[in-house]
C-alpha cells in the first residue's frame, strides 16, 4: 500500500522543465534551478504536465519515503516557479534593520550592531526599518535563515519586543502586580 500523499500527481506549471537523470530529480524554472536525490526504490514519471511518483516495491521503508519524495519534489517545483518568502517584523523602540548591499545590519538594543550576510540563493528585502522579507527558491534554506535572524532577538513575552514572524502571535504575560 503506497503513501496517500505520494499517490497524488504534481501539476507542473508553465515555464517549469522537469528532468530525471538516474536518481537525480531536477526542476528548472523562471526563478532558478533546484534538484534533489530520489530515495532508493522510488521511480518518477513525467507525462502530460504531471509528475507521478511510484514505489518499486511494497516494503515499509520504500512506502515511508514515497510521500517524502513527492513532498520534496512539490516544494522544488513551487520554489523554481514562484519562490518562497518569510516576512519578519522587528518590534521595539529603536530596533530596526538596514540593508547594506546584499547584507543586513540590525540594531536590536545591544551595545553593537549585528551584521547578517546573505548566503547563496537567498536575498533580503527591507520593506521598511521594521519589516524584512527573506526570499529564495529553497524552502528549507529560507526557513532556516529566517529562524536564524529571529534568534538574534527572539520576542519576549512581557512587552513583545524582538524579531517575530509576521503571522506569529506572541502570548503576553502579565508583569509584576503593582501595589
Amino acid at each position: 500500500m503506497a503513501s496517500h500523499i505520494g499517490k497524488l500527481p504534481i501539476a507542473v506549471p508553465a515555464g517549469v522543465e522537469i528532468t530525471v537523470n538516474g536518481s537525480i530529480f531536477q526542476a528548472k524554472g523562471p526563478k532558478g534551478t533546484d534538484s534533489f536525490e530520489l530515495p532508493e526504490g522510488i521511480s518518477v514519471s513525467v507525462e502530460d504536465g504531471h509528475v507521478t511518483f511510484t514505489p518499486e516495491d511494497d516494503a515499509r521503508p520504500t512506502r515511508a519515503k514515497h510521500g517524502l519524495a513527492r513532498s520534496l519534489a512539490a516544494g522544488i517545483i513551487e520554489g523554481v516557479s514562484k519562490g518562497f518568502e518569510k516576512r519578519l517584523l522587528i518590534v521595539g523602540t529603536g530596533y530596526r534593520v538596514v540593508a547594506k548591499g546584499k547584507n543586513l545590519e540590525f540594531f536590536l538594543g545591544y551595545s553593537h550592531t549585528i551584521n547578517v550576510e546573505a548566503p547563496a540563493g537567498i536575498e533580503f528585502e527591507v520593506v521598511n526599518p521594521n519589516e524584512l522579507l527573506v526570499k529564495g527558491i529553497d524552502k528549507q534554506a529560507v526557513g532556516q535563515i529566517a529562524a536564524n535572524i529571529r534568534k538574534l532577538r527572539a520576542p519576549e513575552p512581557y512587552k513583545g519586543k524582538g524579531i517575530k514572524y509576521a503571522d506569529e502571535r506572541i502570548i503576553r504575560k502579565a508583569g509584576k502586580a503593582g501595589k
